[in-house]
C-alpha cells in the first residue's frame, strides 16, 4: 500500500456532498457538481459515499447539515452561502450546530480588500461604510468557531464547521468557477494526512440470456471471497445497441478487481448465457 506521512489509505473517512438550490430542483438549472466532484475525488484515488440535493428550504437544509455533522463523514456542501434572501445556507449551518452566527474576522478582511479591488477596478471612491458594502459582510456572517476557505476567482471565502458527532462540512458557492478550485484545494490538503489511495476500477461484461435472480448467487459469493470489491448488475431490456441484456461487472481497487472480476467471468461459465462487449472505467 502507498502511504503519505505515513498514514495509511484507510484513515479517509466516507465524503459526502450536499447540493442545494431550488434552481436544481425546478430543472431551471443543471446540476454539475456531483460529476466534477466524482471526478476530482477519482483523479485522488478516492470515492464518493453519498450525495444529497435540497431545495431552498430552511428546515430541510437544517436537518440535511445536523446529519453531515453527526455523521463523522467529510461533506462539501455548494450552494446558498451569499447573503441574498433566498440564500440560507450560512443561517442553517449555525441552527445545526447550535451556535450562533458571528462575523468571521478572516472573511471580513477578504470582504473588504474584495470591495477595495472593485472599487479600484471602476475608478470609485473605496467606501466601506457605505450601506450596499455594509451589506456585503453578511457574506462572511458564518458559526461561531467556522474557519474559512479561500476563494482564488473572487476572494469572498467559504467556510468549514465540525460537528460534535466529527463530521467536518465545507460551505462553497454555488458557482461552479468558485466551487470547484476550493473543492479541489482541500481535497488536496486531505490527501497529505490520507496518503495515496490505490486507483480503483470498475469491470464489468455484458450478458445475454440471464435474469438477475439467477445470477445472485455469484455476485453474493464474489463478495464473499474478494472483501472490499462490490459487484454490480445493469439490466436493460431496450439498449439501442445490445437489446435486452445484463451489465455485469465488479468495481474496487485495480489489482483486487482484475482478479474478481476473472473469477466472476469464471462463475458465468456454469450458466447457459451469452457473454458480449467488456468494459473498463
Amino acid at each position: 500500500m502507498t502511504t503519505l506521512n505515513h498514514l495509511p489509505v484507510q484513515a479517509a473517512p466516507a465524503i459526502g456532498i450536499i447540493i442545494i438550490g431550488d434552481e436544481i430542483l425546478s430543472g431551471k438549472r443543471a446540476d454539475k457538481h456531483l460529476s466534477k466532484f466524482i471526478e476530482l475525488l477519482s483523479a485522488r484515488g478516492l470515492q464518493l459515499s453519498w450525495a444529497e440535493y435540497v431545495g431552498d428550504s430552511p428546515e430541510r437544509i437544517t436537518a440535511v447539515l445536523a446529519r453531515a455533522f453527526a455523521s463523522g463523514d467529510v461533506v462539501f456542501s455548494c450552494g446558498g452561502i451569499g447573503a441574498t434572501p433566498d440564500d440560507h445556507t450560512r443561517q442553517c449551518a449555525a441552527k445545526a450546530l447550535g451556535v450562533p452566527l458571528a462575523l468571521q474576522a478572516q472573511a471580513k478582511a477578504l470582504i473588504l480588500e474584495r470591495m477595495q479591488d472593485v472599487a479600484l477596478e471602476q475608478g470609485l471612491p473605496y467606501e466601506p461604510e457605505r450601506e450596499d458594502n455594509l451589506h456585503r459582510l453578511n457574506m462572511g456572517m458564518f458559526p461561531q468557531g467556522a474557519d474559512i476557505i479561500r476563494n482564488p476567482y473572487n476572494k469572498i471565502p467559504g467556510f468549514t464547521c465540525r460537528g460534535q458527532g466529527e463530521g467536518m462540512v465545507h460551505f462553497v458557492p454555488g458557482f461552479p468557477v468558485m466551487a470547484w478550485p476550493m473543492m479541489q484545494d482541500k481535497l488536496d490538503v486531505y490527501c497529505q494526512s490520507w496518503g495515496t489511495a490505490p486507483r480503483r476500477i470498475e469491470r464489468s461484461v455484458i450478458v445475454f440470456g440471464a435474469m438477475e435472480a439467477t445470477l445472485t448467487p455469484l455476485m453474493e459469493a464474489i463478495e464473499l471471497q474478494f472483501q472490499g470489491v462490490k459487484v454490480f448488475s445493469l439490466p436493460s431490456v431496450d439498449h439501442p445497441q445490445w437489446g435486452k441484456h445484463i451489465e455485469l461487472g465488479v468495481k474496487g481497487e485495480e489489482s483486487l478487481s482484475d482478479v474478481a472480476f476473472a473469477a466472476l467471468k469464471a462463475g458465468l461459465q456454469t450458466f447457459k448465457v451469452e457473454l458480449g462487449p467488456e468494459m473498463v472505467r
